[in-house]
């Protein structure tokens, strides 16, 4: 129940005396804010169902009571089944600061009660809070508290103090226990009231530790209340009575007992015994099951016949009998009865030794074996005897298999018997071929082998398989441009245009077309080599320049074609540019299989020029200014040198005109600049 059930209380007194002429009653428009809390809605927005203003502030309150009332009952029921707060301190909203003071205010009346306080002890709190530490203290719900507390000074009762009903309803039912004022539902002593409002459930008060038990005795919980039992069980035979003392089970009595229909049965403290209803006649003894056994007199008795008598056992007695003649194994008695003759036992039907020589013997027998046999004397029989065994290794070359009376030698896989039937020779199995092509007989065996290009076969090992050399591991070597596999063999092939396979039948060599004259330049025009083809260059000097050297036909790697400034008489511009002199030169490259560091491809060698005798040597600096693609080259200075150097791979086919200034620095101004145009051509292939 919140805190604004007072401030209801006090708006419902105050309207009530209030002449209106709305036809709606405020009890109409209370009870419309009470449905729409009830649905959760938002109090402060809810649809007017009059234009007065007293309406509107019985809806907003009475919504609110509704809403603040299930908010305190969530902070009750956790003061009652955890017995703390702690999980309603880390909200800040005014729904969870209401639940939590219900919550601490119930713990103040639980802990009064367990400190033997009086429940209505004199605390500086709210008339809220006094409620709900009153109830929980007395273990009864605000509600109720409402009913039998006065309201305070000064404010009206009337509305909250009706009579409790069980008829009331809360949202779509009915109060499961009871109902009081204000359609509040509560619990009888041993439930609490679930979330929903109406429902009652279980308080497990063995749970919450609020049982009273003896020392040595356990609290089980039961619906609405609870029961103390003994921890220490009374043992077999015995029950606890309702006063927790131990009390023989008659086994007998209650019909427990497992006695068979003819034995009855005796209780005894803790157990009980079965006896037999009838008892044995003389010469019976009665077991555990109340069967009667025979009892044999000639060894439970001492002497029970006199001297020259033998006692007899018989079913429920015994008798005596005279001594009679026995005779021992090989004899039997004569004819009159009278004493003990040998039996020949080789004349005998039963054959004795089996189609062994029979000797009779005084009282007995001996059989003459045949060869490959013994007698055994206990058994009295010919036993085969097991050549192998007794003469292990000296009789057959590889294997020894008994036979009855004698035995035979056999062969291992590879070999057959020899004629002496004992020895084995070698089976030369490479006269079968079994070997797709080579065949090696071997002491036992054989082994197959395969020509140079194939392999032995893994499954049977007899069968020659090709070796795909071209997909071998190494196969992306064995050829320079294609690998192609043939039976047994394989061949290498090179790109169609540029190449020539060379004389190791793997490598491809580039044709110099410059050199064999296929090549298609005019006659004003150079040819250059490059990997794979050819190119045909015609480098003319630039106006104010003229070139340095002849010009030939075939221009090679290392040749450089310079072309050197000649300006023309009273020529200021001329003679004022800085460029001295305008450099071709052209190199092929291949595309680098495995670029792993930078290649040193160009060095440009510097030399200081004649014409500044009087000027100190000058700084020379090295710069790329165009063709530069993909920023794949760089240029650096080593001792006064210019190196230039591929620091990125690239894939041909590809060219460019790498355009480098040498610039002569003196005193921080350029004196001179001469430009070297390299015309690189990288070709498709890494050969």
């Amino acid at each position: 129940m919140g805190p604004r059930l007072v401030i209801l209380f006090y708006l419902y007194g105050f309207v009530h005396s209030q002449q209106t002429t709305d036809p709606i009653s405020l009890e109409d428009c209370c009870k419309d804010g009470k449905e729409k809390g009830q649905d959760s809605q938002d109090c402060t927005q809810l649809p007017l169902i009059s234009e007065s203003t007293t309406c509107r502030i019985a809806q907003e309150q009475c919504c609110a009571a509704v809403q603040e009332d299930s908010v305190c009952s969530i902070g009750i029921n956790m003061a009652k089944d955890q017995g703390t707060c702690h999980a309603l301190l880390s909200g800040s909203t005014c729904e969870n600061k209401t639940a939590k003071t219900c919550c601490e205010c119930c713990l103040l009346g639980r802990a009064a009660e367990e400190q033997g306080l009086t429940c209505d002890f004199s605390l500086s709190i709210s008339y809220q809070c006094g409620l709900v530490s009153r109830a929980c203290c007395m273990n009864k719900s605000p509600q109720s508290e409402v009913n039998s507390t006065p309201a305070p000074e000064g404010s009206s009762s009337e509305g909250a103090l009706s009579k409790p009903s069980v008829h009331c309803r809360v949202g779509a039912g009915y109060c499961a226990h009871r109902c009081v004022g204000n359609n509040t539902c509560v619990c009888f002593a041993g439930y609490k009231l679930k979330p929903d409002g109406k429902n009652c459930e279980d308080i497990n008060e063995c749970l919450l530790g609020s049982y009273l038990c003896r020392p040595g005795e356990r609290c089980i919980n039961t619906l609405g209340s609870y029961r103390c039992q003994r921890e220490v069980s009374c043992g077999t035979g015995y029950e606890l009575t309702d006063n927790n003392n131990c009390k023989d089970i008659d086994e007998c009595e209650t019909g427990t007992h497992n006695c068979p229909a003819d034995f009855v049965c005796q209780n005894t403290p803790g157990s009980f015994r079965c006896r037999p209803k009838s008892q044995c006649t003389a010469g019976f003894i009665q077991d555990a099951l109340g069967s009667c056994i025979d009892i044999n007199e000639c060894l439970s008795m001492t002497g029970p016949c006199p001297p020259g008598q033998v006692c007899l056992n018989t079913v429920g007695s015994f008798t005596c009998q005279r001594h009679s003649v026995s005779c021992g194994r090989g004899y039997h008695l004569n004819a009159e009865g009278t004493r003990c003759v040998d039996i020949d036992e080789c004349s005998g039907p039963d054959n004795a030794c089996a189609g062994h020589g029979c000797i009779n013997l005084v009282g007995s027998y001996r059989c003459e074996c045949r060869s490959g046999f013994t007698f055994n004397s206990i058994t009295r029989v010919c036993e085969d005897i097991n050549e192998c065994r007794h003469f292990p290794g000296r009789l057959c070359a590889h294997k020894c298999d008994n036979i009855l009376g004698s035995y035979k030698c056999s062969c291992t896989t590879g070999f057959k018997l020899a004629s002496d039937g004992r020895n084995c020779d070698d089976v030369n199995e490479c006269d079968n071929n079994p070997c797709s092509q080579e065949c090696a007989n071997v002491y036992g065996s054989y082994q197959c082998y395969c020509r140079r290009g194939y392999q032995l076969s893994d499954v049977d090992g007899i069968t020659c398989e090709d070796i795909d050399e071209c997909a071998l591991p190494t196969g992306g070597h064995i050829c320079s441009y294609r690998c192609h596999n043939t039976p047994g063999s394989f061949h290498c092939t090179c790109p169609a245009k540029g190449y020539t396979l060379a004389p190791n039948g793997r490598s491809c060599q580039d044709v110099d077309e410059c050199v064999t004259g296929t090549h298609s330049c005019s006659e004003t025009e150079s040819c250059f080599n490059v990997q794979g083809g050819f190119r045909c260059l015609n480098f003319d000097c630039p106006p104010n320049y003229r070139r340095s050297g002849e010009t030939t036909a075939r221009i090679h790697p290392s040749d450089t074609i310079r072309c050197i400034k000649s300006c023309q008489p009273n020529d200021i511009s001329c003679v004022l540019d800085p460029v001295h002199s305008v450099s071709h030169t052209v190199i092929s490259l291949p595309t680098f299989r495995d670029f792993t560091k930078p290649e040193e491809i160009v060095f440009l060698r510097s030399v200081t020029p004649t014409h500044y005798p009087h000027i100190g040597s000058p700084e020379i600096i090295y710069d790329i200014q165009e063709g530069n693609i993909q920023n794949s080259f760089d240029i650096i200075k080593r001792s006064e040198h210019g190196v230039v150097r591929q620091v990125k791979p690239l894939v041909g086919p590809v060219s460019t005109v790498l355009k480098l200034a040498m610039n002569y620095v003196t005193n921080g101004v350029i004196s001179h600049r001469n430009i070297i145009n390299v015309h690189i051509f990288v070709s498709e292939f890494w050969f």
